[in-house]
């Protein structure tokens, strides 16, 4: 069930001209086959193509072919809506430095900038500070986790205080 409130949102984030968070180094020693498998949205900044969602996942799978893909989901209004997307690395394949596409041949920023060890977290943005994403493995975050994001995200002057829950 594609969404065209999805589509015109995406472009907005991935096709501004805005990037303020290159000097916020995407992360090192990425292994995309360990970030594969299900992801909950814990936090978000809010953004038009997600208002009034709740439940909010994204699943990466690699396709028979090699090809990564991304399915978003979440619900609206009791309905559950969700998107297909596809993934390729932008630089190096051990640095979580994306794109994603919903709308080939387009393609947005999709930067990891934070990732636990044990891949229980991921902390995610465009190419601005007007999108963030932070997800788990799980439906929630630890104290601990979520202090060690927080305290990451305002030394890098992220707008914490607007952060709304995916979940």
């Amino acid at each position: 069930m594609k969404s065209k409130f999805f589509l015109t949102a995406l472009a907005v984030i991935f096709f501004s001209g805005c990037y303020e968070t290159k000097n916020i180094p995407a992360v090192a020693g990425f292994d995309l086959e360990r970030y594969l498998g299900k992801w909950y949205e814990i936090y978000r900044l809010p953004n038009r193509f997600e208002q009034g969602m709740s439940k909010v996942s994204a699943e990466y799978m690699m396709t028979q072919d090699g090809v990564c893909k991304v399915i978003n989901r979440g619900i609206r209004d009791g309905v559950e809506k969700s998107i297909t997307g596809f993934v390729r690395f932008s630089g190096k394949k051990d640095t979580g430095e994306l794109e994603v596409s919903f709308f080939r041949p387009f393609y947005g920023r999709y930067r990891i900038i934070k990732l636990a060890p044990d891949y229980r977290y991921s902390v995610v943005t465009s190419g601005s500070k007007d999108y963030l994403w932070i997800l788990s493995r799980t439906p929630r975050l630890s104290a601990d986790d979520l202090a060690e994001i927080t305290a990451f995200l305002k030394q890098n002057n992220f707008p914490v205080d607007k952060l709304i829950a995916g979940q």
